[in-house]
């Protein structure tokens, strides 16, 4: 369906950039219902929602006028949570009001505040800015909001999120009271419903988001690990899909340094955005991504907040999302415009019932499997490489001159055999991993049902809004846990066996992580060690899978009181001498 008619300027713009038929929320927003109205729209991250409210207003400020008229006080304000994000919508409407004259001025953090009072006194059509920034301009008498006629909040969510709402509050209650106000957000949850209220007049309710639907254009992809193999899965996902954009999320600022300097380590082009970097820090980062620099960007919730980085076909997830809504607001940094993208999750086999409980609050179907081994990435490698346009291309005569010389010295093999190296040589080496395999009891539809520790079915089906179980260690004060399984390491005291080295080993040969683990009692000839029940089987299968290794491990019973034969095997101790008996009585 072609664009309903618009105002020529802004339906050139679009053919200058492409664009042939609207998005579904682009649509919505031109009905004949919501023209001129105030608008709550509920749409997902990358449905084309900027181009939505840039067309939406367009009847108001431009009506039949072929141009807008001399920049004055502006008579658009953008609110958006994130410098990147405002500052992505300032080159939008630029693009598309362009033709219009419009002259469009940022105010954001962290950029040069006495520039854009500068800007803001030479006159604007269009402000667009963050809430903090924009508050201090208006406090300070730099931006006059008193012709205002268009109030746009985008992604209002995030901004409530990220602790706004005075903010968002003071600007509202400076600008006309007849004004349009158009807020855009990915959910509608009870305090965005609360500020619509407040602050627009018989707005046009409209939902494009399909009630909390996961997007369409992204393939939700569940991969089981070992908890101590989440980078290597990483390396490996990176590797397998050879995506031009990749996003990584971690869960802390620590764990987004740490997975960088490993990802550059073994050769990708990665950069790193934390809330501490500075924002020249930030911006050399993003800018490394858009011109094609750098292609994987490990980043926090907080800091990846309002990007838009170009051709971001794979978002991972390092660390699980804490809940649906950052599930769903991670992925969505992918899948936009109409293009496809791939949302990994990488679930431990220790917080499947987690990831399983997301996934089914989200109403997200992800395909499980284990994370792509060696072999299928090298596999895909050699396809794209067959596939790669300089062996499809016609060559320059120049290079066919040099060619034809190499034909003749080396030879057509050795040539062939020198062009895979050098293919290879420009690629991260993939990593070898162990698949934990299916969980017990995770046989049918993923997170369904929730199971009890007999593992029979409850009666009731999982509510979303049921707390996860708070996860422990394993408990170390019992010798016979239930919780625990005993196994045995033939390498003891008289081998100098220490907790310190041996914590690790278990850790590598039976990929589990140092929390389960339980007691750990080491003999002359043999160590014994508790391994929480939950991990036992896959601690089981992994050092099955590794006979060859010089330090056995083997399943063992808990040990009990020495037998006198233990106590035999000690070398005998000399008493000491009885020292004689001092002046006051005291040995």
């Amino acid at each position: 369906m072609p664009f309903p008619t618009l105002h020529p300027a802004l339906n050139q713009a679009l053919i200058d950039q492409g664009y042939q038929e609207p998005t579904p929320v682009q649509a919505a927003v031109l009905e004949k219902h919501a023209l001129d109205r105030d608008l709550l729209v509920s749409a997902q991250t990358g449905s084309g929602k900027t181009v939505a409210y840039g067309l939406a207003m367009a009847s108001t400020i431009l009506g039949e006028a072929p141009r807008l008229g001399q920049a004055g006080a502006p008579v658009v304000l953008v609110i958006a949570p994130t410098r990147e994000l405002a500052l992505q919508v300032a080159r939008e409407l630029a693009w598309l009001y362009g033709k219009a004259g419009a002259r469009v001025v940022t105010c954001v953090g962290g950029m040069d505040s006495r520039r854009e009072q500068r800007d803001l006194a030479s006159g604007a059509h269009m402000v667009v800015g963050t809430p903090g920034r924009l508050r201090d301009h208006l406090e300070r008498g730099h931006l006059d909001l008193a012709g205002l006629e268009v109030a746009v909040l985008d992604e209002a969510d995030e901004m409530l999120d990220l602790g706004f709402k005075e903010d968002l509050e003071f600007i509202l209650e400076a600008t006309p009271a007849e004004r349009r106000t158009l807020l855009f957000s990915a959910t509608i949850a009870k305090d965005i419903a609360a500020l619509a209220r407040g602050y627009q007049k018989g707005a046009v309710r409209i939902d494009t988001a399909g009630q909390g639907e996961p997007h369409g254009d992204i393939e939700y992809r569940a991969m089981r690990v070992a908890p101590n193999e989440i980078e290597h899965a990483v390396v490996n996902v990176l590797r397998f899909f050879e995506a031009r954009g990749a996003l990584v999320f971690c869960g802390t600022r620590e764990t987004v340094r740490h997975l960088h300097a490993a990802l550059r380590e073994r050769g990708f082009d990665a950069v790193a955005l934390s809330g501490e970097m500075t924002q020249r820090e930030r911006m050399d980062a993003l800018q490394s991504l858009r011109d094609g620099r750098a292609r994987v960007c490990v980043a926090t919730d907080v800091a990846a907040r309002g990007l838009d980085l170009p051709d971001l076909g794979l978002v991972i997830h390092a660390d699980l999302p804490v809940n649906r809504q950052a599930l769903l607001h991670r992925s969505g940094r992918t899948g936009r415009a109409g293009k496809k993208g791939v949302s990994v999750l990488l679930v431990p086999y220790t917080r499947r019932r987690r990831a399983e409980q997301i996934l089914l609050s989200a109403n997200i179907d992800a395909a499980w499997s284990g994370a792509p081994s060696a072999e299928a990435i090298r596999a895909g490698d050699q396809e794209r490489m067959l596939h790669d346009p300089l062996l499809t291309e016609p060559p320059a005569e120049e290079d066919l001159t040099l060619a034809r010389l190499l034909m003749d010295q080396v030879g057509p093999e050795a040539i062939a055999a020198a062009l895979i190296r050098l293919h290879r040589s420009r690629l991260p080496a993939p990593e070898e991993l162990f698949d934990p395999g299916e969980s017990r009891g995770a046989g049918g539809p993923a997170g369904r049902h929730e199971r009890n520790d007999r593992g029979g079915q409850k009666d009731r089906e999982f509510d979303p809004r049921d707390r996860p179980p708070r996860e422990r260690g394993p408990r170390r004060d019992e010798a016979n846990n239930p919780d625990m399984v005993w196994f045995r390491l033939a390498v003891g005291r008289s081998a100098n066996a220490d907790p310190k080295w041996l914590i690790p080993l278990i850790c590598r040969r039976g990929h589990v992580t140092k929390k389960d683990i339980g007691s750990i009692r080491i003999f002359d000839r043999e160590t014994k060690f508790e391994i929480s029940r939950d991990a036992a089987d896959h601690f089981g299968a992994a050092i099955a899978g590794s006979p060859k290794e010089p330090i056995k491990i083997e399943p063992a019973g808990a040990p009990g009181p020495k037998t006198q034969a233990e106590r035999d095997a000690r070398p005998p101790q000399t008493r000491p001498a009885s020292k004689k008996k001092s002046n006051d009585g005291r040995r």
